[in-house]
């Protein structure tokens, strides 16, 4: 049996190297904010026309900023986990042109990962 030898670089084929076309665009927001009920959470839109959803308890947060997050450059979707006194929390950030999909599974995510107590 004859075992062949691999070389230095990488290997693959024509078309593994095909274009693809990528989801580009920010999308329909909505895919992100229909995810939230009134039963768990308090949603504001404020006078720019931002977007601002948090968990009752107050522990998450999500805010769409259309037109970018005053004060930042280009930010258009936070999210926020706060954090116990033992576990610290986290955020996560997307800029105003990233697919709504994408921060909508990001979203989907979060929320698998909590539990009420």
């Amino acid at each position: 049996m004859t075992v062949a030898s691999v070389g230095p670089g990488f290997s693959t084929t024509v078309e593994a190297l095909r274009l693809r076309e990528w989801q580009l665009g920010p999308g329909q927001p909505t895919l992100v904010m229909d995810q939230f009920c009134a039963e768990d959470f308090n949603l504001i839109v404020d006078d720019r026309a931002d977007v601002h959803v948090s968990s009752k308890d107050g522990r998450f947060y999500l805010g769409w900023f259309p037109l970018g997050r005053p004060g930042t450059d280009g930010e258009g979707w936070k999210i926020a986990v706060t954090g116990t006194a033992k576990v610290p929390g986290y955020q996560l950030s997307f800029d105003t042109e990233t697919p709504a999909d994408i921060v909508a599974a990001a979203v989907a995510r979060v929320l698998e990962t909590s539990r009420r107590i």
